[in-house]
């Protein structure tokens, strides 16, 4: 096909750490009353709540600028609601969700936009092309697609974030041979790092203007949201639009991380070595010895410009990424680490699962998160053996519908971080 945008589409001790018991993060019915990519059980036919963010229309009280926030030591409750009350119900769950979001978007990443007013274009066994648009401007770009050798489609897919030494960041045999397709998709073209803080670029910022205060982990994640639509429209019985999971390792594990937690549609996220920026919680990285938020901020543009502010004082900061981490429930969510690399941020990392596993167990899902740091190699992105049996398990689970295991907590003794030193909350029993 021909390329309008894209260049590339192209021994450790465990430290078992369960949300039930050791192996096993939690147990109940990981959709109650909560949305997220489910379908009618109609052929395969995405259901009235396969939706791009369910909570759209939930009203969000004004949110004060960064000057006026009280500082925060330990991690904001995740089941306060913006008026105070704390949660009492899985339904609350929807508009709570989007306030996190709007928290989230303002503070950390900048606003994702949502769907242009026309998206448009093709699917078929070797690749998609999108088309995007919005008040009069225009752009497209493509990703390539590798089906598995056998079944028959519509196949469930794994959209990979990668670009030359950061290629597709899973075992490539692995996927394929659980029935799954390869979706190589090339996030410069939708958001590029050669641009700068004042003059971005890529396809989004095309559209919504090189001063766009969004970051590239919002400009990534919204073009993954475009495919989602065109594969929606188009993927006949090529592709299988409400079994989509994303990955990426490092810079690209922020933004599988971004994506998965931004676009409801998403059923699998599968965020490697993401680092300052990605899973690791804020308040924990200056004390690990991560890449510090200034760093990150500086490093290029993949936080929004309002994180600026925070930088240097993360606990003004009145969202978190646990929350993050939460915004994914009941979804299907396997975080994998690197403990051997304190700049990656590991224990932070495991904070925040553990504390966004807090919000799965809440709604019944405890059992669809899975976080794993007890590997042995200590190569950054590198393929590891401890990760393919979850792996395998979290792909059968929520995008081939082939088993229902549940989730694992292991965090290597390297990297283990304590919850409760983090939270002065409790974790409420929701009707």
């Amino acid at each position: 096909m021909k390329l309008q945008r894209v260049l590339l589409i192209s021994a450790l001790v465990p430290a078992c750490v369960a949300l039930a018991a050791c192996g096993d993060a939690g147990s109940g019915d990981a959709g109650a009353g909560t949305g997220g990519a489910q379908t009618s059980g109609s052929g395969g036919t995405p259901g009235p709540t396969f939706v791009e963010d369910e909570g759209a229309d939930c009203e969000v009280p004004g949110l004060p600028d960064a000057g006026s926030l009280p500082g925060i030591a330990k991690l904001p409750d995740p089941f306060e609601k913006l008026d105070g009350a704390r949660m009492s119900t899985k339904a609350e769950w929807r508009c709570r969700r989007q306030e996190i979001k709007k928290q989230a978007e303002k503070y950390i990443y900048g606003e994702k936009p949502p769907k242009p007013e026309t998206v448009s274009g093709t699917v078929s066994s070797t690749g998609i092309i999108v088309n995007v648009s919005y008040q009069g401007k225009s752009t497209s770009f493509e990703v390539s697609v590798e089906l598995p050798s056998g079944g028959t489609g519509p196949y469930p897919a794994i959209v990979g974030l990668g670009r030359g030494l950061f290629g597709f960041p899973l075992d490539i045999n692995l996927v394929k041979s659980e029935g799954v397709a390869i979706l190589n998709y090339d996030p410069y073209a939708v958001g590029s790092e050669s641009g700068s803080r004042d003059s971005k670029q890529g396809a989004f910022y095309d559209l919504y203007g090189s001063s766009s205060s969004a970051g590239l982990l919002v400009a990534w994640s919204w073009g993954v949201s475009r495919i989602i639509d065109v594969i929606e429209q188009l993927g006949g019985d090529i592709l299988k639009a409400e079994a989509i999971g994303v990955s990426g390792c490092s810079r690209f594990g922020k933004g599988a991380f971004t994506i998965g937690a931004f676009d409801q549609r998403i059923a699998l996220t599968l965020p490697i070595e993401s680092g300052s920026a990605g899973v690791p919680i804020w308040r924990g990285i200056p004390g690990e010895g991560a890449q510090n938020p200034g760093s990150a901020y500086g490093e290029t543009y993949w936080l929004g410009d309002a994180f600026g502010s925070f930088t240097s004082n993360v606990t003004a900061l009145p969202v978190d990424t646990h929350e993050v981490v939460a915004m994914v429930a009941p979804r299907g969510l396997f975080i994998m680490d690197n403990p051997h690399i304190a700049n990656l941020g590991p224990r932070s990392a495991h904070v925040a699962a553990l504390a966004g596993a807090e919000v799965f167990k809440a709604l019944g899902a405890g059992d669809s998160i899975s976080y794993v740091s007890a590997v042995a190699d200590g190569g950054h992105c590198a393929q590891r053996p401890e990760w393919a049996d979850p792996l395998k398990k979290s792909i059968r689970k929520f995008l081939t519908n082939a088993g229902s295991e549940p989730g694992v907590i292991s965090a290597s003794s390297k990297a283990t971080g304590d919850l409760s030193e983090w939270k002065e909350w409790d974790t409420p029993a929701l009707n």
